[in-house]
């Protein structure tokens, strides 16, 4: 990097950098420049996490992306410390100072909360956070607070009560389902409308991470820990839609997906094969598609501009009005409380709903490109940015991307399959796939066996459970009927890579 022209430093002065004496510069973009030795140039927002000093000495913590010479691929971290010995101790004070001026006109986060999940995945959250979290959040002077789930809803109800006022940002080291327990905590506090402002942040260690491999991907990052708590400790946010999805008095605020057939039984039923790790959802993927199940049953939606020629017009099929969930048990919807977020406020009536019928043999909605990190559910979940003249990622745009697939010969259907990886699948003559602003599900039973009914699955999680379905007595979060889904645009905030 070339000494920035035309501007003036904030402080230059000659100073010992890792052994030899050169004028060293920082200017007030936050480029720290000096022209002899090594590396020649930081950029305080993209390079230095913080510093110390050690006696006469100031230590730099810095994290340089390394271009992988191989792939070509970014996003390689590397960590460094760079050493600066100002020549006397009024030019020391006046470096820290600068320093810390500089870091902190980025507004990055100074206290965080951070949740781990130890029994997702691999259960290797913890060894995560000891091996690539904590040593980053202590160079960037972050002070956090962790907590431990124990079980499931533990993250919801902590927080539900946390004091927000104590942190700059709640972290989840682990999968998808703790990010989705957070956001409905928030959404169920009587200060909702100021705690889902609170930013979120995701760092994979569970099983699907698709949040994670969403807000990495897009900037071409691996999804990789490193690379995550990076971007968190950099700050920078961006908004997130937020789902409600109702049936009668109860709610679920989803932020990934919901699905219904052939995605949600793959999900929910391959769970019986968790002895053979990751390749049950290949293994019981193929097995659900030479045993191909088809639903009756309706999908309700109102496009997006564009996408008005897909199904047939109707009326706003109105929501369930469904109060008999058998079991709530080990889960605890949301009720219709005064205090807690209502959903966002729009009269479906008078919106311009249309409908396609089954028999289906799959419904897929999501909020962001990836279901996991070997999954692009949704890849135009994308949208054209006039500044940039450029499509980008949108995770605020108002929208929910649903995939629906059709009746097709089981080997087309195989072969759509193995294009999940690269978002293929949408391009099959028996895919329906389309943005839409709100949508209702009517599920119906298995095609031919009216006695069975399926599952839908929302961010992992059970919502419903048939008639004849795996473990169909421990029921979900809400019964097995009508269902209605709005969005509320960029409702919570995310911690993101610039």
């Amino acid at each position: 990097m070339d000494q920035p022209d035309g501007q003036y430093p904030v402080i230059s002065d000659r100073v010992n950098v890792n052994g030899v004496v050169t004028p060293v510069s920082l200017f007030g973009d936050g480029r720290l420049w000096w022209p002899e030795g090594g590396q020649r140039a930081l950029i305080v927002e993209k390079d230095v996490l913080g510093f110390v000093t050690d006696g006469p000495k100031i230590i730099i913590k810095t994290i340089v992306e390394k271009e992988d010479c191989c792939s070509g691929k970014k996003g390689k971290l590397v960590r460094k410390d760079v050493v600066f010995q100002p020549l006397s101790e009024e030019s020391q004070r006046l470096w820290c100072q600068k320093l810390r001026e500089s870091i902190d006109s980025l507004g990055r986060p100074k206290r965080l909360f951070i949740f781990i999940n130890p029994f997702g995945g691999k259960r290797i959250a913890a060894k995560i956070f000891v091996n690539h979290v904590k040593p980053l959040l202590e160079a960037a002077e972050i002070q956090f607070t962790v907590e431990e789930t124990k079980s499931q809803l533990h993250a919801k109800e902590v927080a539900r009560t946390l004091d927000l006022s104590k942190y700059d940002g709640i972290v989840c080291v682990s999968g998808d389902g703790i990010l989705v327990e957070v956001v409905n905590g928030l959404l169920e506090r009587e200060d909702w409308d100021t705690a889902i402002k609170m930013p979120l942040g995701v760092v994979p260690a569970g099983t699907g991470n698709g949040m994670a491999k969403s807000l990495l991907d897009s900037v071409g990052y691996p999804c990789a820990a490193a690379n995550a708590i990076l971007a968190i400790i950099r700050g920078h946010k961006r908004s997130l839609d937020v789902a409600t999805i109702k049936q009668g008095e109860t709610r679920f605020f989803s932020v990934l997906m919901l699905a219904w057939g052939l995605i949600a039984d793959i999900d929910i039923e391959s769970e019986k094969f968790r002895w053979m790790g990751s390749a049950r959802m290949d293994v019981y993927a193929l097995n659900r598609i030479f045993h191909l199940r088809q639903y009756t049953g309706s999908v309700y939606f109102v496009p997006a501009p564009g996408f008005e020629g897909y199904g047939e017009p109707t009326t706003y099929p109105g929501n369930s009005t469904s109060i008999d969930y058998p079991d709530p048990g080990k889960v605890e919807p949301a009720k219709l409380q005064k205090h807690c977020y209502q959903g966002p406020d729009v009269n479906l009536e008078d919106l311009n709903w249309r409908v396609i019928n089954g028999p289906l043999v799959s419904v897929w909605l999501h909020n962001v490109p990836w279901g996991s990190e070997n999954t692009m559910a949704a890849p135009d979940a994308k949208d054209f940015d006039l500044a940039l003249t450029a499509f980008r990622i949108q995770f605020s745009d108002g929208c929910i991307d649903l995939v629906i697939m059709v009746s097709c010969p089981k080997l087309k259907l195989l072969s759509m399959m193995t294009e999940l990886e690269n978002g293929g699948h949408v391009k099959s003559p028996y895919v329906r796939y389309l943005k839409v602003k709100a949508f209702v599900l009517e599920p119906g039973t298995r095609f031919g066996d009216q006695g069975r009914e399926g599952i839908i699955d929302c961010d992992g999680e059970v919502l419903a459970r048939g008639k004849g379905t795996y473990k169909a007595e421990k029921k979900g979060l809400m019964a097995y009927d009508k269902l209605q889904l709005t969005i509320d645009q960029g409702l919570a905030t995310l911690f993101t890579p610039k």
